[in-house]
């Protein structure tokens, strides 16, 4: 389920020891203080920035370490959050289409078809359905297929991570409405959410803003784009993502059908991302739902995603039915050791928490 180039931090981000801790806001601030700074400067890490959900609403927004040169990162510090801007593409078309705009079921082919497929049958087989669950048989970038788009299944027919398949989404979304991808999400998430410190693309308010993000402790200049990406490269800051997750946590904007359609799962992985030596920790069911990574026990469903490019780690998970949620931001690409320090802290549900340290173990 999740993309080669993030699995193994992401392995050792959940190999974190599972503690049980206060869910009062001020213990877990106090044990954060404790161990952040630390690990942050064990693993060169230069800033972490968390915001946590709690019965549905945003109750601790905190950051260490330094943006960069010396500037100590506060809870405005804008991070890349990579591979965490294809749940905003999700939900910018889960909008859409409560809205009547587009269907997620439309033949995508109708209004945008990339060069490289227009002769090739399975063409009008992709949806917006299929490429927000990662199912459009496209490898994750077209690099991989010799630098040209190319199916590697027929779409429908498997799972596949593909930011290919995000960008071509997004491609759609733009040739049917006739808006730039930055403005839909304005219109539709970012402003009715007050996110007032998130961008697809470079603003004149970044400045003295941006974590400048690092590999294995060197610094890295920022990565900032013209044009909006539908899966990578949105900037944000942690108190706004959290935002975003609350408001997935109630259903604002979409219909109860689109409401239930983003957290089931759509590429059933059930058998892959279960350790089957510890069964007692096995979800029900887990795969791709529409955005989000879905584990279901038993009807409890939570929803993760992670983000991983050269200079950055983020992580982000909520759920529809214990109303909690949470989003970490770093600035390295080591930003999952750092974090590892940090979960003992967080008061994950004991499910969810036993889950992913099962799968680390496998």
């Amino acid at each position: 389920m999740i993309h080669r180039a993030i699995l193994p931090v992401l392995l050792a981000l959940l190999a974190a020891p599972v503690a049980a801790v206060p869910r009062d806001g001020t213990a877990v601030r106090r044990a954060l203080d404790a161990a952040v700074p630390a690990a942050l400067a064990r693993h060169k890490v230069p800033a972490l920035s968390l915001a946590l959900i709690r019965d549905g609403s945003v109750d601790m927004v905190a950051a260490w370490g330094t943006q960069g040169e010396g500037q100590p990162a506060t809870t405005a510090s804008l991070f890349n959050v990579a591979s965490l801007t294809k749940p905003i593409t999700a939900d910018v078309a889960l909008r859409l289409a409560s809205a009547g705009r587009i269907d997620l079921d439309e033949a995508m082919a109708a209004h945008w078809l990339d060069p490289d497929i227009k002769a090739h049958p399975w063409r009008d087989r992709l949806t917006a359905r299929l490429a927000l669950s990662h199912q459009t048989g496209f490898a994750n970038w077209r690099r991989e297929t010799g630098g040209q788009l190319r199916f590697r299944f027929a779409p429908g027919t498997g799972y596949g991570y593909s930011g290919e398949g995000y960008e071509y989404v997004g491609k759609f979304m733009e040739a049917k409405t006739g808006e730039r991808l930055d403005a839909l999400a304005g219109q539709l998430v970012f402003t009715p959410l007050a996110m007032a410190s998130t961008s697809h693309t470079g603003q004149a308010w970044f400045a003295g803003r941006i974590a400048a993000p690092s590999r294995d402790g060197r610094p890295l200049p920022p990565v900032i784009t013209r044009e909006p990406l539908a899966s990578d490269d949105l900037y944000t800051t942690a108190a706004d993502y959290a935002a975003f997750l609350a408001s997935l946590i109630s259903s604002e904007a979409i219909s109860p059908e689109l409401a239930r359609q983003r957290a089931t799962i759509h590429a059933d992985q059930t058998r892959e991302m279960c350790n089957r030596r510890q069964p007692a920790t096995c979800p029900t069911r887990a795969g791709f739902g529409l955005g989000w990574q879905v584990l279901d026990f038993a009807g409890t469903r939570f929803l993760m995603h992670t983000g991983n490019d050269r200079g950055e780690f983020t992580f982000a998970y909520w759920s529809p039915d214990t109303r909690e949620g949470g989003v970490i931001l770093t600035n390295s690409n080591l930003g999952g050791l750092a974090i590892i320090d940090a979960l003992p802290a967080l008061g994950f549900d004991p499910r969810f928490a036993a889950y992913l340290k099962a799968v680390a173990d496998r």
